[in-house]
């Protein structure tokens, strides 16, 4: 599975370009599109102007084909492709597809524009995810054209891929909290095996599947789309790709929300600590939602995992190991709404029945009945090992196993362990430690945070509204449970609304409970 506790949205459901029509005329000259200003962060690269062939780029919307393992989406959907420099710093170069879906705005004499979606992961398919979710932005799509993208290294935009179904099975029977010196050594080889993979399969695309190429990407899509600025919505990693648009092209920025928000000050020990406090915090939550002091029932689901750990339940030709099982309880934590499930789960596995935790998992881990597992997570490690600089190793894990533990009995010795395991044999080099969302003459962006977000907890947004800057950066408070709260707060819901199609820009602090909104300081 992947190894990360995936900062993912949780969606509940469950050629060259040439030709057509614009919807617009951009201001800016061709030559600036995409290119990293002058103002922008000294460490990016210098980019090259951008070749008209790219920037006279004009989208032929056609009836989408239906994703892998998915249905087609209906009649009102359109899908195209923009082509992207490979690398930036040789936009005359190689160029890669950025696969796009449309459902146009119904009020054609009100409309606002294009509002593009990223729901997070990172490697998330909007192409694929935006038809299911877009029931809950109907709202928005009176005015606004829909449009979901599969950044680059996802799915039909030069995806990347490391592993077959056969290898991505075998990989699930690794302890992702080893404590033996054979356990240790599995653990280093099977994230060497997922590195040497991706370089094999994938080796010219994840030097350059960073979310600052993704935020080029965005740029050139917005122009190509006709829009004079970007107006987007971001969600869990979506917000950290909002971040570094907003940075890298701060007069490109239009109405822009992030919701569940990824802290941007933290580096690779910081996040995997974010996470161990936050599903704990959200453990604790539904504990107590079921009148069972929460001391007490993270130390009998971490006697679980213990017997787990060393007699895993068979589940027909498989088994429920202690890593599987914790990501079945994980997945549960993200909707206040699936929490039946885990009780429910907890009380088979107690049984010893390890079905539905099992499920639970591979619900998660994007594992079908046949046993086919989508691609999400070989995209989801190429992005961030690009991202990041960091390569920690074994020892510096081990190191953080007391702490982490001491924050969560139940997620902390994976979540320190996901330190080395995650990019520690990467092939090629990472970007940076941490990202700049600092975006000074950029317009006011909305900010949204959750007190009981498990994956991306509440100080992230805080600390996303403050980097952003004084004037920018919008802070939304949420008191609720779960990861993200468009759709499941009446009040957020009412706000962004207000925001994007009428654009009421809500005091700084504005806090929601039990569906009023109450103004902050």
């Amino acid at each position: 599975m992947s190894k990360r506790i995936r900062v993912a949205a949780a969606v509940v459901t469950g050629l060259l370009v040439a030709g057509c029509t614009s919807t617009g005329t951009p201001t800016e000259t061709p030559r600036s599109i995409g290119k990293t200003p002058p103002s922008a962060d000294a460490k990016q690269p210098r980019d090259a102007a951008l070749p008209a062939s790219l920037t006279g780029q004009r989208p032929e919307w056609k009836p989408c084909a239906a994703p892998e393992g998915g249905d087609k989406p209906g009649a009102d959907w359109r899908c195209t492709e923009v082509r992207v420099p490979l690398d930036y710093t040789r936009p005359d170069g190689e160029t890669i597809p950025i696969a796009l879906i449309r459902k146009e705005a119904r009020d054609k004499n009100r409309r606002l524009g294009s509002l593009l979606f990223n729901f997070g992961g990172p490697g998330a398919s909007g192409v694929e995810i935006l038809p299911r979710a877009a029931q809950a932005y109907s709202a928005l799509n009176r005015r606004y054209d829909l449009v979901g993208f599969d950044p680059r290294g996802v799915r039909q935009s030069a995806g990347v891929v490391c592993r077959d179904d056969k290898e991505l099975a075998a990989a699930e029977t690794v302890d992702a909290t080893p404590d033996t010196p054979a356990e240790e050594a599995a653990f280093r080889a099977d994230g060497a095996s997922f590195g040497a993979g991706c370089a094999r399969r994938s080796g010219k695309v994840i030097p350059h599947t960073t979310t600052s190429n993704t935020a080029r990407d965005l740029d050139l899509v917005r122009h190509v789309l006709g829009d004079d600025k970007l107006n987007y919505f971001g969600i869990s990693y979506g917000t950290q790709l909002g971040g570094a648009y907003a940075h890298l092209f701060p007069a490109h920025v239009g109405r822009t929300v992030l919701d569940a928000v990824v802290d941007p000050t933290a580096d690779s020990t910081g996040h995997a600590r974010n996470q161990t406090i936050g599903f704990q915090r959200a453990l604790d939550n539904y504990l107590k939602s079921t009148g069972e002091d929460a001391k007490k029932g993270t130390a009998r689901i971490a006697r679980l995992l213990e017997r787990l750990d060393g007699d895993p339940l068979p589940v027909g030709d498989r088994q429920l190991t202690d890593s599987l099982a914790l990501t079945g309880i994980a997945v549960t934590l993200y909707s206040q709404s699936n929490w039946p499930l885990l009780t429910s789960a907890l009380e088979q596995a107690r049984n010893r029945n390890g079905a539905e935790l099992l499920a639970l998992a591979d619900s998660y881990n994007d594992r079908d009945e046949s046993g086919h597992y989508s691609t999400q997570s070989h995209s989801q490690r190429a992005i961030s090992c690009a991202d990041s600089a960091e390569r920690p190793t074994t020892e510096q894990a081990k190191a953080l196993l007391p702490e982490f533990r001491k924050l969560s009995p139940v997620f902390g010795a994976f979540l320190a362990w996901d330190t080395a395991g995650w990019c520690a044999q990467w092939p090629v080099k990472g970007e940076r430690v941490d990202p700049d969302a600092g975006a000074p003459g950029a317009g006011p962006i909305l900010v949204v945070g959750t007190t009981g977000d498990p994956a991306t907890p509440y100080e992230g947004a805080e600390r996303m509204a403050k980097e952003l800057g004084t004037g920018v950066g919008v802070l939304v408070s949420n008191e609720g449970e779960g990861h993200g709260a468009y759709g499941t707060s009446s009040c957020v819901t009412r706000t962004v609304d207000a925001y994007l199609l009428d654009g009421k820009v809500p005091a700084y602090g504005t806090t929601c409970s039990s569906g009023a909104a109450r103004s902050g300081a």
